[in-house]
């Protein structure tokens, strides 16, 4: 029997009417519609579904029929053949897991086991359930133990899925143990400790302050100086220490170059054993500054081949560089090397090339030359390098509003369940009466209301669209008022790149979040998700499963990162705010 079959039984059995239920559950007279068509159904566990166990049974107990319990209807639902359990959906985010964090090949693993690669990614984002889950998790499996063999390969399984490389060393162990492992709460506990590396890194990001960190370097009365810098025409660098002295004298010899050629960057280096020197990072920084203010342009091609956290910790030291919009970031794809270390940095005036044996790194040897020959040759191959990468992630400042408007209108017509980490509560679900009042408190002249209105107007017409067919979760967090003044809080106009921020009360912000509610019980395909404390102040994470996630800042100046790269994109579909403990 399917669900909205039982559910007719019960109303048949009951003499009861739609409104009545409808009433005493919560849910919607459209959405319970869908319930009796058979178009919809309640997700197991959720407010709806409870509402609706609890609305028939105090109808059942009204009319007599002691015996109709919630437990008794909610097993009775639970047996419809339709009913999805909720542990598919545990499966489901514990597939998505396995794919990024193993960094499998969608495609090459389709093929070997039969299945559509649009099937698959629908049930990646959750708009398709697998319709034999046991068999799905069994061909997927079967494919990773066969696919992952090497030391390497079996070591990240084994952390994965929180095993000794020992208990996996057969196909046929792995096998097992990763079957287990994707029907299991345990894979929860994976997801949190993946997300330590990812959870410093958007803190980090969070804090960061690009006009303070224009202040606190003296940016702005940075002068690139112009005497000549005395290096030999090549030279050798051997052991961290002369290491990082070569990285050095390649940013001063950039800088104090008449060169403005654009800056090819690699490395795959270890990153830990040079950041943890309490000098080199500032160093290297301020010369990182002095570039910039040169006005050259960097293309960094980063190693993605590395721990989450090691990545992580590389992708912080280029949060300053990002906000300027001066760097392009790239990746490698597929770059499976687990023997020797390669660094390659190119401009103008030098070039520094390094190797090492992995493992070895302080064995290693750096080279910094100024000859034309040999910057010739190695701009070539700088170059070559840039041509197989890929882009790591979409960078949009004010000067391409155009382009990120144009993004989020294409994607809104995109399938693909959405959902939001947010400091602020959402624009679209604001009545245009509280965003008028706000802009007149704070002085806003008619061409910039303007473009606000026009951008919230566009928001709310893009939300819209996609809550037509498509659910949305924003996760947001309830502030009192001592709370709500602990910092300023400012509307989320991070889409239309606002010069300043425009700060609202208290006031306007219990006004905003009565809207915001409102919005959820009027749109069906629209939840809230209320976190226990706020987890960012001046960061929001939308997420596209299976698609893209995009962290963006909305203090001025607004920055939006918009990322596809498998990795970090489990990595941020998988991030699990902290709780702190009260």
């Amino acid at each position: 029997m399917k669900f909205c079959e039982q559910l007719g039984k019960y109303i048949e059995q009951l003499s009861c009417t739609a409104k009545e239920l409808c009433e005493l559950s919560g849910i919607s007279p459209s959405t319970f519609s869908r319930y009796r068509s058979g178009e919809r159904i309640p997700e197991i566990d959720t407010v709806a579904f409870d509402g609706l166990c609890n609305a028939l049974e105090a109808v059942a107990r009204e009319k007599g029929y002691g015996d109709m319990t919630r437990e008794n209807i909610k097993r009775a639902f639970l047996d419809c053949e339709d009913i999805i359990p909720a542990d598919r959906e545990s499966m489901r985010q514990n597939f998505n897991t396995l794919i990024s964090a193993l960094d499998i090949n969608i495609k090459r693993m389709c093929k070997e086991i039969n299945y559509d690669v649009s099937t698959v990614f629908r049930i990646r984002n959750g708009t398709r359930k697998p319709a034999d889950p046991e068999r799905f998790v069994a061909a997927i499996a079967g494919f990773t133990a066969r696919e992952l063999r090497t030391p390497t390969e079996i070591s990240a399984v084994a952390q994965l899925v929180g095993c000794n490389e020992s208990d996996i060393e057969d196909v046929s162990q792995r096998y097992e143990v990763i079957c287990k492992w994707l029907f299991s709460d345990h894979a929860r506990q994976s997801r949190e400790i993946k997300s330590g590396g990812i959870e410093e890194f958007l803190d980090k990001l969070d804090e960061f302050d690009l006009n303070e960190y224009i202040k606190a370097i003296r940016f702005d009365e940075m002068k690139v100086p112009a005497l000549p810098f005395q290096l030999p025409v090549s030279k050798s660098y051997f052991g961290i220490k002369e290491m990082m002295e070569s990285e050095l004298d390649f940013l001063k010899a950039t800088v104090l170059s008449r060169s403005n050629e654009p800056v090819i960057m690699y490395s795959d280096m270890p990153m830990k054993e040079m950041a943890d020197d309490p000098e080199f990072p500032k160093k290297w920084m301020f010369g990182m500054a002095l570039m910039l203010k040169k006005g050259l342009h960097l293309c960094q091609i980063h190693n993605l081949d590395r721990s989450l956290d090691d990545m992580m910790l590389g992708l912080e030291s280029w949060i300053p560089m990002y906000m300027t919009g001066q760097i392009a970031p790239y990746y490698l794809k597929n770059v499976q090397n687990n023997v020797f270390l390669h660094l390659l940095k190119v401009s103008g005036a030098a070039a520094l090339s390094g190797e090492a044996v992995a493992g070895f790194h302080s064995e290693g040897r750096y080279y910094l030359t100024k000859s034309k020959k040999e910057l010739g040759y190695y701009r070539k191959r700088a170059n070559d390098l840039l041509s197989n990468a890929c882009p790591l992630m979409e960078i949009y400042r004010s000067d391409r509003e155009k382009d990120f408007s144009n993004f989020l209108t294409a994607d809104s017509h995109r399938r693909g369940r959405r959902r939001s980490i947010l400091s602020d509560l959402p624009v679209y679900t604001m009545d245009n009466d509280l965003l008028n009042s706000i802009l007149d408190r704070n002085g806003i002249d008619d061409r910039r209301g303007r473009d606000i209105k026009a951008y919230v107007s566009e928001r709310k017409k893009r939300v819209e669209s996609i809550l037509k067919t498509m659910a949305i979760e924003d996760e947001i967090c309830c502030l009192s008022r001592e709370e709500f003044e602990t910092r300023p809080h400012a509307l989320d106009l991070s889409g239309v790149f606002c010069a300043s921020d425009v700060l609202y009360s208290y006031d306007d912000y219990s006004a905003h979040l009565k809207c915001t509610e409102r919005y959820a019980q009027t749109h069906e395909n629209y939840s809230l998700k209320y976190a226990k404390r706020q987890t960012f102040c001046n960061l929001q994470i939308l997420i596209h499963e299976g698609q893209w996630a995009m962290i963006s800042k909305g203090n001025a100046p607004a920055i939006h990162f918009v990322i596809r790269h498998p990795k970090l994109l489990g990595a941020l579909e998988n991030f699990i705010p902290p709780v702190e403990e009260q």
